[in-house]
């Protein structure tokens, strides 16, 4: 009975005067008795007199409903009384059905809002998003990185490459974090203006230990001057959990404009905007002054040719990234040397660039302490350049052998000096 009522509530129906001039007519002139309901034609006027047996009250929602019976109602009355059945008038009325959406919904907000995201666990991340911040009077800035199971090698170690990309990410994050990117990529906005863009021309890594997967290794970065028209960029890599360095680097960079594909100075306008992030401390990297040899076919031991760039070996400036050089001056390293030493130190120095049609062949040879023959360490000198004979890369490596000891401590961040 409540549903009936809900529903004609909803969607209204009416009838016309034939159908009821029809049922009328089924009726017929006897009384009926319709479930205690008697029904007899008038003597008067024809009108459909209505006789209900005594019941109790009805109720509705346990409420009681007095219902008052109506004398003298015809069919004529009906069909004048009630509004033209349209489709308009047949619509259930919305307003109840958005009242309820709307308080679903504040409900949901409201228990949204409520919800605790703090870290449950004194392991779990700090930043568990990847989104660096500003430290240490807004001059360094710091991000985590989880080491995910597609960044390990066959040593069950986080690759070099790896490492060089978190590299530069933080390196590109500190910039946006800054407020120094510009449109281009890490680029300032006076750099944009003028067609600059930053490139490196020497970095050095220092790997102490390589994380494992699932460590949270823990990125440093800070930026000083370097000569008149040079940025030096310095790095720290601790495991966030215990504070263990892992990883020093250090590198300087350069201002080339992208049009011309020349070095340029640095303008007076983009002195500006840099200078005031700039920490006035020592290289995070004793810098390494041996020069770095060029090999030839004569002086190398090893060749690797046909090294071609893939699509996405490219940056957004049209050349190939510069940590995809580690991997291709890696790809003409004696496997030997591989399996048994593990890269602890490297030291590259960026002659040109290199674009998609490219090719390249790399170039080692084995020297230094150690050899295949044996378990010391041993240092390789590089180079990577095209097949015509133009440079690269040059660069030296130093192994070690693997599972033992690191070499060199640094166990904080530099302070600024005076």
């Amino acid at each position: 009975m409540v549903a009936t009522a809900a529903a004609s509530s909803f969607f209204p129906i009416t009838s016309s005067p034939d159908s009821i001039d029809s049922k009328n007519k089924k009726l017929g002139n006897g009384s009926t008795n319709l479930g205690g309901i008697k029904l007899k034609p008038s003597a008067s006027s024809g009108s459909l007199q209505v006789k209900a047996n005594a019941q109790a009250p009805p109720k509705i929602n346990g409420t009681t409903v007095v219902m008052t019976p109506v004398e003298g109602f015809t069919s004529e009355d009906a069909a004048s009384s009630l509004p033209p059945r349209t489709f308009i008038n047949q619509l259930p009325d919305w307003s109840m059905l958005l009242a309820a959406i709307t308080t679903i919904f504040l409900a949901a907000e409201k228990q949204w809002m409520m919800l605790d995201w703090k870290p449950r666990r004194p392991d779990m991340l700090i930043d568990p998003f990847g989104i660096g911040r500003i430290v240490q009077d807004g001059l360094v800035f710091r991000q985590n990185f989880s080491i995910r199971s597609y960044e390990i090698g066959a040593d069950r170690t986080a690759s070099i490459e790896t490492l060089m990309n978190h590299l530069q990410e933080t390196a590109i994050n500190h910039c946006k974090s800054a407020g120094l990117l510009g449109d281009g990529f890490g680029a300032t906005p006076g750099m944009c203006k003028k067609n600059l863009i930053w490139v490196v021309t020497r970095m050095q890594v220092v790997v102490d230990r390589y994380p494992t997967w699932g460590d949270v290794v823990q990125v440093d970065t800070w930026v000083s001057a370097s000569g008149k028209n040079g940025m030096r960029r310095d790095w720290l890599v601790s495991n966030s959990k215990t504070g263990e360095i892992l990883t020093r680097a250090s590198s300087v960079w350069v201002m080339m404009n992208k049009l011309t594909r020349r070095l340029s100075k640095i303008p007076e306008e983009v002195r500006g905007e840099i200078e005031p992030h700039f920490m006035n401390s020592d290289p995070v990297v004793a810098e390494d002054n041996r020069k770095l040899v060029k090999l030839d076919d004569s002086t190398a031991q090893y060749v690797r040719k046909g090294l071609t760039p893939r699509w996405s070996d490219l940056d957004v400036n049209q050349h190939v990234n510069n940590v995809k050089y580690v991997g291709w001056i890696l790809e003409s390293t004696p496997l030997g040397i591989v399996e048994s030493h593990e890269l602890c130190s490297m030291t590259l120095e960026y002659r040109r660039e290199c674009g998609r049609d490219s090719v390249l062949q790399s170039l080692t040879a084995v020297s230094g302490v150690g050899n295949l023959g044996n378990m010391g360490e041993i240092e390789c000198q590089h180079l990577l350049q095209l097949e015509e004979g133009s440079e690269i890369v040059r660069g030296r490596t130093q192994w070690r052998p693997k599972n033992a000891k690191s070499f060199g401590k640094m166990d904080q961040v530099p302070a600024q000096s005076a």
